[in-house]
């Protein structure tokens, strides 16, 4: 492999980005008819919808199929490699077949596409070759044609995979939208992840992790500073003899109290509270309680159910939860 010294990279870049943005708005003209019946006949499947590749299609239609599942598309990755092996037993009476190729040649692909012919599907062609023997085999063709790959030697899969990746999105987001498919309904099937958690996660789920730190109006500041350091969230909430909440005090305000040189010796709660303080209901999701410390430059919020206190939630438990 002879090393060029004179490439230039900036260049090189921009070059690559614009022809893959181009093959990808030349995929404009194929979203026509057979585009809608099968977005149509995907939403109408009672199966799962299995998607097929060989070589870097292959690695392209595990990620439309990761798409599908997350969500609310069943779906599942059949390697057309071992499809011919056995693995075609993965496809049910009720599955719609996907092929991806950008040839519509490839030697593994002709040998599968009568086979699951056979069996009964309907195939639908993600293709580069609207000619091809898989464009002309299938029940339905997505033309994913670019005239041009990123590559300098117009050889390895770039634009032409680019252009396949995008296909299958505009799919799933028309299957997100003919389902009904909710934030909701996307967090069930993320619970473990961060994108999940954003949908899920209510500021109750984790201010009841910790103990509720409370003092009095009429505390005294040696009780205030034991609730602070006994609770070890640095902020205090304090209220009336009724146990509705009246205002707080943070590890900040003792140090202001102590720089003013005030006499601790007849310091009450009531006395360096600051009152109004930044509350949250437990109901609401924990981005939210992010989004209002970020807005009041704030690392802590009161928890509230109704007008009840309930307790703390500090930011520390977003980013132990990976929120932020």
């Amino acid at each position: 492999m002879k090393q060029k010294t004179s490439v230039n990279i900036r260049e090189t870049g921009i070059r690559t980005i614009r022809l893959e943005s181009s093959a990808i708005g030349s995929l404009e003209q194929y979203i026509n008819a057979d585009f809608e019946r099968v977005v149509e006949l995907m939403a109408a499947c009672t199966g799962r919808v299995v998607i097929t590749g060989i070589g870097k299609s292959a690695i392209i239609a595990q990620k439309i199929v990761a798409t599908f599942n997350s969500t609310g598309t069943p779906a599942l990755f059949m390697h057309a490699a071992d499809a011919i092996h056995g693995d075609l037993g993965m496809i049910t009476p009720d599955d719609v077949v996907v092929c991806i190729s950008k040839s519509g040649e490839s030697p593994e692909i002709k040998v599968l596409v009568p086979l699951v012919r056979n069996l009964g599907n309907k195939l639908v062609a993600i293709v580069g070759k609207s000619d091809s023997y898989l464009a002309q085999s299938a029940h339905f063709v997505l033309n994913t044609y670019v005239p041009q790959e990123a590559c300098p030697n117009n050889l390895a899969p770039t634009s032409s995979t680019t252009a396949q990746m995008v296909m299958g999105d505009a799919l799933a987001v028309c299957l997100i939208e003919m389902k009904g498919f909710t934030a909701e309904d996307f967090a069930r099937f993320h619970p473990g992840g961060t994108l999940g958690k954003k949908l899920y996660l209510k500021v109750g789920d984790l201010s009841r992790l910790h103990q509720v730190p409370k003092v009095s109006l009429g505390s005294s500041l040696r009780e205030v500073i034991v609730e602070i350091s006994s609770k070890m969230l640095g902020v205090t909430g304090v209220v009336d003899d009724q146990g509705r909440l009246r205002g707080i005090i943070t590890d900040g305000d003792l140090r202001r109290m102590l720089e003013k040189n005030m006499n601790a010796a007849g310091v009450s709660a009531a006395d360096i509270m600051s009152s109004n303080p930044k509350t949250i209901g437990a109901d609401e999701l924990a981005v939210n309680a992010l989004d209002m410390m970020r807005n009041n430059d704030i690392t802590q919020l009161l928890v509230m159910k109704g007008d009840q206190y309930h307790g703390i939630i500090h930011l520390h438990d977003l980013i132990r939860e990976g929120i932020i």
